[in-house]
């Protein structure tokens, strides 16, 4: 059965969908429930939700804007169900929003930012250029800026250390990206961006990367 994505107003949510969205993960971390949830719509802008069938397969909040001039496409919360389709839904998802941001910025790259709460989520920048963290490259001055920028948009100024890129818990429920494959296990490489991120915690690693305008413009990215 294929998957099928819907994207629509963070203000068109009803209760009973956040409900669903909660059930997604009630029972494992991160727990993302419907009180929560109900704060990231009044957040972001835009839903992406992911189904087979009847059922929900996955769902995240985002927005498309700009920062300091910059088109970027922000993902504040994303979880993917832990079933064998999880990848399908994960391009089906990410490929959504790509087509939106080429509607949005024609002819221009995009910044791609989130927080991951683990290494598979690396595979959500898949085609994307001058992903960081990146193993075995020190981040450049304008990367580590870009860090506390992002950091800074997500809530969480000042407490990131734009070296790791890792984002410490100020005690309060966090966003983030929510995805495990059950195709492979992670490298060791992305697995050691996370050693010092308290994940159960509301620690986070701050991740971002680059669309570019040619490849968003040949549907090479995501589902596409």
């Amino acid at each position: 059965m294929s998957i099928q994505v819907e994207t629509k107003d963070c203000t068109s949510i009803s209760d009973a969908e956040l409900a669903e969205m909660a059930d997604l993960c009630a029972e494992r971390e991160p727990r993302f429930d419907i009180g929560f949830l109900s704060k990231q719509r009044e957040e972001w802008v835009l839903v992406t939700r992911a189904r087979e069938g009847t059922k929900l397969r996955g769902y995240s909040f985002s927005t498309l804007e700009r920062i300091g001039g910059t088109p970027s496409l922000l993902i504040g919360l994303a979880t993917v169900d832990r079933t064998s389709r999880a990848d399908t839904v994960l391009r089906s998802m990410m490929g959504d929003k790509y087509r939106r941001a080429l509607l949005a910025f024609p002819d221009e790259d995009v910044l791609v930012g989130t927080r991951l709460l683990g290494p598979d989520g690396f595979r959500a920048f898949a085609g994307l250029t001058e992903v960081v963290p990146a193993p075995g490259q020190k981040a450049t001055g304008e990367e580590r800026a870009w860090g506390r920028r992002l950091a800074k948009r997500f809530g969480a100024d000042g407490r990131i250390d734009d070296r790791t890129f890792v984002v410490t818990s100020d005690g309060c429920e966090a966003g983030g990206f929510d995805f495990a494959s059950p195709k492979s296990e992670p490298a060791p490489e992305f697995v050691a961006f996370f050693e010092s991120v308290d994940g159960p915690n509301g620690g986070r690693l701050v991740t971002f990367g680059w669309a570019m305008a040619e490849d968003l413009a040949a549907g090479k990215l995501g589902g596409r």
